[in-house]
Parts: C-alpha cells; sequence; structure tokens
C-alpha cells in the first residue's frame, strides 16, 4: 500500500476525490445531506446514549447506576470500535458507500427498537452493543463520503456542514429523549431509530453515487495487517492520538452527565436532571453550531488547521474547571457554552485535518475506520476510568481528570508536519 498520496492529494498525484464536471452542483446536494446524516447519529448517541440509556438502567438497578452504565457502555464501545474498521473495509471493497449507510440506518432501528423492550442488565448491554455495531457500520460509510466527493480546498466547508449536524442531532436527540423519560422509554427508543432509518432512505435517494472506480482486490487479512500499517504513518498518527485524546477527555465527562446533573449539580427548584438536559442541550448546540461554521471557515480562509485544533484542546480543559469552581445552575450552564465553543471548532477543523493526512485516499473508509477508533475507542476506557474516579475522589476528580487528558490531545498536534 502506498503511504505517500493523501486523500487530499499530492502534487502531480491523481485522487478520486476531485468532482465531476457537475461536481458544484452535487456539492449542493449533498453538503446538506451530510449535515442531516450527522445529525441522526448524534440524536442516537446523545439522545439514546446520554439520555435514555442512563434512565433505563437507573430503573434497573438504581443504587449501582454508575457502575452499571460503566459496564454497559465500555462493553458496547467494543462493538464499536470492531465494527467501524471492519465496516469501512468492506465498504472499500464494495466501492460504494450508499448501501452501507442505507443498512446501517435500517438495522439500527431494529436495535433501538430491541433496547426498548430489555428488562435487564444483560439484554440492555446486549441491545445496546447492536445498536453500536450498526450505527457505526452506518457512521463508517458516511465518514468516508467526504474524501470520496469533497475536494481538498473545500474540506473545511464540507467538514463545517458535518459538524454542524452534531448540535443539531444533540439538541433534537436530547429533547426527543427527554420528553420519553421515565415513563415511555421504548417509545423513545423506536422514534429515535425511525429517524435514524429514514435519514438513511433520504440520503441514498437524493444523494447518488458513481462505483468508486475498481481497485486489485486485496485478501481481507492483508486489509486488517493494513491498520497497524496505517498508524506507521507519523502524521496520521499524531491525529489519531490528539482524537484518541480529546475524546477520551470528552466521553469521561459527558457520559456521565444525567448523572452529574443528579447528584452534583445543585439545580434549580423543580428541576430534574432530564430536564436540566433538556434546557442545556439547546445552549450547547448554539454554541457548537456556531464555533463549527466559524472555525470551519476560517480554516479554510487561512489555510491552517493545527492552531484551531491546539487551541480547542486548550479551551476544552480549561472549561473542565468550571464545574468544579462553580457546582451550581450557573455553573453548568457556562460550562456548556464553552465546551461547545472548544469541541464544535475542534471537530469541524480536526475532520478537516484528518481527511489531509490519510495514508491513502483508495483506502480512505479504511483509514477512516482505523482513525474512527479514536472515537470508539475512548468510550471503552472513558466508562470504566471515570466510574473508578468517581467512585474513588468524586465527580470534581472527573472534571479535573478530563482536563489533562485533553491538554495532552493538544500537544500532540505539533508534530504533524504536512499540514499548517
Amino acid at each position: 500500500m502506498s503511504t505517500t498520496a493523501t486523500a487530499g492529494g499530492a502534487p502531480g498525484a491523481e485522487t478520486p476525490t476531485s468532482p465531476a464536471p457537475d461536481g458544484a452542483r452535487r456539492l449542493g446536494r449533498l453538503l446538506p445531506m451530510l449535515t442531516l446524516g450527522n445529525a441522526a447519529l448524534y440524536l442516537v448517541y446523545l439522545g439514546a446514549g446520554q439520555v435514555l440509556l442512563p434512565a433505563q438502567i437507573e430503573l434497573i438497578d438504581p443504587a449501582g447506576k454508575v457502575g452499571a452504565l460503566g459496564w454497559v457502555s465500555g462493553v458496547a464501545a467494543v462493538f464499536a470500535t470492531l465494527f467501524n474498521p471492519l465496516a469501512g473495509v468492506f465498504s472499500d471493497r464494495s466501492r460504494r458507500r450508499n448501501p452501507w449507510i442505507l443498512g446501517g440506518g435500517l438495522a439500527s432501528f431494529a436495535t433501538l427498537a430491541l433496547l426498548g423492550q430489555a428488562r435487564t442488565l444483560l439484554l440492555v448491554t446486549v441491545a445496546w452493543c447492536l445498536v453500536q455495531a450498526t450505527m457505526n457500520a452506518y457512521q463508517a460509510a458516511l465518514t468516508a463520503v467526504v474524501p470520496d466527493r469533497v475536494p481538498a480546498e473545500r474540506r473545511g466547508l464540507a467538514s463545517a456542514m458535518v459538524g454542524i449536524g452534531t448540535p443539531i442531532g444533540s439538541v433534537v436527540g436530547v429533547l426527543l429523549a427527554t420528553h420519553y423519560v421515565p415513563d415511555s422509554l421504548g417509545t423513545g427508543y423506536l422514534l429515535t431509530g425511525a429517524v435514524v432509518a429514514v435519514t438513511a432512505m433520504l440520503f441514498t435517494a437524493l444523494v447518488r453515487e458513481r462505483r468508486l472506480p475498481s481497485v486489485e482486490p486485496v485478501p481481507l487479512g492483508r486489509q486488517f495487517a493494513a491498520f497497524a500499517h496505517t498508524l506507521r504513518v507519523a502524521d496520521f498518527r499524531w491525529a489519531f492520538i490528539g482524537r484518541f485524546l480529546m475524546m477520551l477527555g470528552f466521553f469521561a465527562v459527558s457520559l456521565f452527565q444525567y448523572y452529574i446533573l443528579q447528584d452534583h449539580i445543585d439545580l434549580p427548584d423543580g428541576m430534574s436532571a432530564a430536564g436540566a438536559q433538556a434546557v442545556l442541550a439547546p445552549v450547547d448546540a448554539v454554541s457548537t453550531l456556531a464555533a463549527t461554521a466559524l472555525g470551519g471557515w476560517l480554516s479554510d480562509r487561512l489555510g491552517r488547521r493545527k492552531p484551531f485544533v491546539a487551541v480547542s484542546c486548550v479551551l476544552a480543559a480549561l472549561t473542565m474547571a468550571v464545574p468544579v469552581v462553580m457546582p451550581n445552575w450557573s455553573g453548568i450552564v457556562l460550562f456548556t457554552v464553552l465546551a461547545g465553543i472548544a469541541f464544535g471548532c475542534f471537530m469541524a477543523v480536526d475532520t478537516a485535518l484528518v481527511t489531509l493526512v490519510l495514508p491513502n485516499a483508495a483506502d480512505a473508509a479504511r483509514d477512516l475506520g482505523v482513525l474512527n477508533i479514536a472515537n470508539a475507542g475512548p468510550q471503552i476506557i472513558a466508562p470504566f476510568v471515570a466510574s473508578l474516579v468517581v467512585g474513588a475522589a468524586g465527580y470534581n476528580a472527573l472534571y479535573l481528570a478530563g482536563a489533562l487528558i485533553i491538554l495532552a490531545g493538544a500537544l500532540s498536534v505539533a508534530p504533524i508536519k504536512s499540514v499548517r
């Protein structure tokens, strides 16, 4: 496998990402669908994962809810870590993305419906593992669409459009989920799955794809061996480490937000944890949306990626101190605003940076699947680490641990040489 070409294209190299002569028209349809597709993804991850799932576990095991959520989330994240690169490999081999987006979306509807009927921790674990598997098949193909179809000079815009879907999906998912907590969790899961299924059908109907150019089939054994080879490319490896650390610090805190609001933050009288999430979700969405759009646009205009990524990580780390100093409603609102700004800018620009350090454009989905281990891998580690930290030293220690991890992520951007 060549390690000299990137998805951004080296001088004089041909890449499969350049649009056809009618590319502008195709991009005009593709970009909003990337937003919608990513919104559906985060609708599940935030609505189901951070509202419905904690509420469901609390109903089953009120006394051991923190440890139980850590266990369920950690085991399910193993499936996310495995299925994302696997789906990337198979979608690369098929030279298609749309069938995987459609299949993953429809399968997610079925698995979320199953999760809504689970009444024991074992069944919840199994069902949530299946949700992670199907959603990561959907995500792997969706992520590869940008390097497949968007030219390098437009990837900041495309990444911003992808990033815009994060706050939209998050706020809709949280608002939808909180409406069904705690009495109608099954209905909440069912509607969440329906949104993903409909989005997948719309994407594949409206964004027609041309089959990618045929390549010589590579045995699966060599494909899997290439995962390790991919990380030998220095710039890609450092981008992987930076994403991993940012996500580890982020997930360690955000995974337990429902319980933090219940047990740590002094909420106004009469406000429940679910009600607080319903208020905080739009606040987070607005700040994330603004930072995503501005960060993507500025990074394209200035031709710089690394400074935006590093500053976003530093801001995210500093923000972790706010709920420690102000464990009240004002503090959590301020934390939400600042964290949204930091995370929105990071995701918009880091996504663009990553597509420019891919080892080989022909294996974009596989290489992005490897990178997505940096999204899913922290979800394996974070629940176990966070539950131990909370059990030993409380939620303040969890915030401080998250800050240190994210600061390490900021440092990992510096060694990247091929991107400014």
